[in-house]
């Protein structure tokens, strides 16, 4: 049975989403933007039954216990550190990260700095932050595509277009989600501190995506990985994507589809197998 828990960390208290037995491998799932933890909910109830214990946060910002006021409080280190201190409050020394969008950028960072403690790491749509940083920077198409990046660095008239004609940007968005999970995402950003961190991980991380063409941001990757990617993806062109499996430095499965951004709404069952198979060739008695 699902149940919502409050996890501290420091002084910040997470929402988090739980199912499963205690005892077996944890598995996180972060999720993205517009998003909640909600977006898990069906995978959660699948994987928990294949013996994994699911826990998906709401984050930093999402959370109303943890939404500190000014952008400089949503860098991807602290982000990334959060993610640890989650998995520090279970106990578990290892665990498996599953995440999509912004929950794949933190995913990558995490997986990255903190490699001794992950089992397994799925990203999903977002690729290796090195390559996305620079095809922000080098290539038209992505250029374009992140535009709203580039929108979002305003103050103030990011929140009022969002808002405007109660979030009918973002109901275009979520038009393959339910009615419930638009209720639960709204209850978030209707709330304009919690719209204003959503917004604030772009304000404080452009630059360092930015400055992947001429930096190196992020390295190598040498944990079991799986990344799926739809090709018809509104915000990440293929460019980033080819590019991102250099780094790619231990088992490494890509799946690409003939979808969109919003795959765990449109390519469910697919995503679902290939993270189960994935998970379980990871298991630590595996």
């Amino acid at each position: 049975m699902q149940k919502t828990i409050k996890v501290k960390s420091g002084n910040l208290i997470f929402d988090c989403r739980t199912e499963g037995n205690k005892e077996r491998e944890l598995i996180i799932f972060l999720h993205g933007f517009p998003e909640t933890s909600y977006m898990w909910k069906k995978l959660m109830s699948s994987v928990s039954k294949n013996g994994f214990y699911c826990v998906a946060p709401n984050l930093r910002g999402y959370s109303a216990g943890a939404c500190p006021e000014g952008k400089k409080h949503y860098a991807l280190d602290q982000l990334a550190a959060d993610v640890l201190s989650i998995s520090k409050f279970f106990n578990k020394s290892k665990f498996h990260l599953v995440g999509h969008d912004w929950g794949a950028a933190i995913g990558w960072k995490v997986v990255h700095d903190y490699q001794d403690v992950i089992l397994s790491w799925t990203g999903i749509s977002v690729p290796h932050l090195q390559a996305f940083g620079k095809a922000i920077v080098m290539d038209k198409e992505q250029k374009k595509m992140s535009q709203y990046i580039k929108n979002f660095q305003l103050p103030y008239l990011p929140e009022m277009g969002i808002r405007k004609d109660d979030f009918k940007i973002f109901r275009k968005l979520w038009k393959h989600c339910d009615s419930k999970e638009i209720d639960d995402y709204l209850t978030v950003f209707r709330n304009p501190k919690q719209l204003t961190a959503s917004i604030n991980y772009y304000r404080s991380n452009f630059k360092l995506l930015k400055r992947a063409d001429k930096d190196q941001i992020l390295g190598d990757i040498n944990v079991p990985t799986l990344f799926i990617w739809g090709n018809k993806d509104i915000a990440i062109g293929p460019y980033a994507v080819n590019n991102s499996h250099q780094y790619m430095k231990n088992d490494y499965e890509y799946i690409e589809l003939d979808s969109g951004h919003w795959l765990i709404q449109t390519n469910y069952e697919e995503l679902k197998k290939a993270i189960l198979r994935h998970v379980e060739r990871n298991r630590k008695s595996a």
